[in-house]
């Protein structure tokens, strides 16, 4: 008898298992708006140029070595990812803890445990969230709570039950929140209602911690992406952000983030960062190379980084345009207002089709999406944007 007969199947993940679908699906007009990665006007994924070229020096370097790297990452190449969020001053304070580390998840998860071993009992996410921010924190030991986010009548904020929820949250307990493009919603809070967050974090005594997966990616600017994360700085509050680099580099397959620690001295900054490389020594010793050294080619070339912004840009424009489309489509077929798909921003919308709705989607038109109603603007061109809106006016007429 094998020794795993107590071990179950685990579930297929749901996102991936619908790009499995989609590729063996012979349907000549089939979509994929399911998976949250970036594709061209013709449906195609892209590597993008600067990427591209960064790549290219990287490995034409000479003086190129395939060594282990520090375990929080090479130093030299901090500051430049650094300055995407944070002034000069604060960098040259000696108050950021900051961590190479996989990506945004690989971010969620070592963060997660710090604020285990750092005596946190529980985090409270965004009701809802991406589906994969409860398990993190639950395998790192900790309780996972929600707070409302998602207001399905107006389709937007409900911003009022956010702050009720929130003060009820105890003193040490962490809030995650989305830096920016909440996902699954696309519905980001105002400025205004950014402070208001701030000063309640504040308030309770809580851990803020931001998922900073699409900054760039959002707007098209940095530094309007970067809003909440400015805020909090200002605050003079501690907090921690998981950088992912995913999305606004189109590195998705290199695993390439980083944790940044804003503690309130130098000496916090230095033990905090001790404690979390060893939770990093622990789990895989030391961070990849190669999606790293792209990066900081990218970022400390004046050229490439130009490259980079511009590139950004478009990105997030052709997302814009999918959105004016995809709304005058709709709302064409309709004869109802469809605001809430041009309100929300960044990669995904969150439709507002209930579950059947859904479920008539992908079997009987096989436009593939996830159970909530959350679709990818960027599987959204020119060649399939009036089949989706001919699609979701059958399924919200009848």
């Amino acid at each position: 008898m094998t020794i795993f007969a107590s071990v179950p199947l685990a579930p297929a993940d749901p996102i991936l298992g619908l790009a499995t679908r989609f590729k063996n699906d012979p349907f000549e007009k089939k979509v994929n708006l399911g998976i949250g990665a970036y594709r061209t006007a013709e449906g195609k994924a892209w590597i993008l140029p600067s990427v591209a070229e960064a790549e290219r020096r990287v490995v034409a370097d000479p003086n190129a070595e395939k060594e282990y790297q520090p375990i929080d990452g090479k130093p030299e190449y901090k500051r430049p990812v650094q300055q995407l969020i944070f002034g000069d001053d604060v960098i040259e304070s000696g108050c950021l803890a900051t961590l190479q580390a996989l990506s945004g998840t690989g971010s969620l998860q070592v963060i997660g445990q710090f604020l285990h071993f750092m005596g946190c009992k529980k985090v409270h996410g965004p009701d809802p969230t991406w589906g994969n921010h409860p398990k993190i924190f639950g395998r790192a030991g900790l309780a996972y709570g929600t707070y409302p986010y998602w207001h399905q009548e107006s389709r937007g904020l409900d911003f009022e039950g956010m702050k009720a929820a929130m003060q009820k949250m105890e003193e040490g307990e962490c809030i995650l929140l989305h830096a920016v493009a909440h996902n699954p919603t696309g519905v980001d809070p105002s400025e205004a209602q950014w402070k208001e967050i701030v000063a309640l974090c504040k308030e309770r005594k809580l851990i803020p911690l931001l998922d900073n997966a699409y900054q760039g990616y959002a707007s098209g600017n940095l530094a309007t992406d970067g809003l909440s994360q400015r805020l909090f700085t200002e605050s003079g509050m501690e907090f921690f952000i998981a950088q992912s680099f995913a999305k606004n580099f189109g590195l998705y397959g290199e695993r390439i983030g980083y944790i940044h620690v804003k503690c309130d001295s130098k000496d916090a900054a230095e033990a905090v960062l001790s404690q979390l490389k060893v939770i990093v020594r622990q789990a895989y010793s030391s961070p990849p190379k190669h999606g790293a050294a792209i990066v900081n080619a990218i970022l400390s070339s004046e050229d490439l980084k130009k490259q980079w912004l511009e590139e950004l840009t478009l990105m997030s424009n052709r997302i814009v345009d999918m959105r004016v489309r995809l709304r005058e489509a709709v709302e064409k077929r309709t004869g109802t207002a469809w605001n809430h798909i041009t309100d929300q921003i960044g990669m995904f919308t969150y439709t507002g089709l209930t579950k059947d709705q859904v479920t008539r989607m992908v079997e009987e038109f096989h436009i593939y999406m996830t159970g909530d109603g959350r679709i990818s603007m960027a599987g959204l061109n020119e060649g399939n944007v009036e089949y989706v809106a001919e699609c979701i006016q059958a399924c919200v007429s009848n």
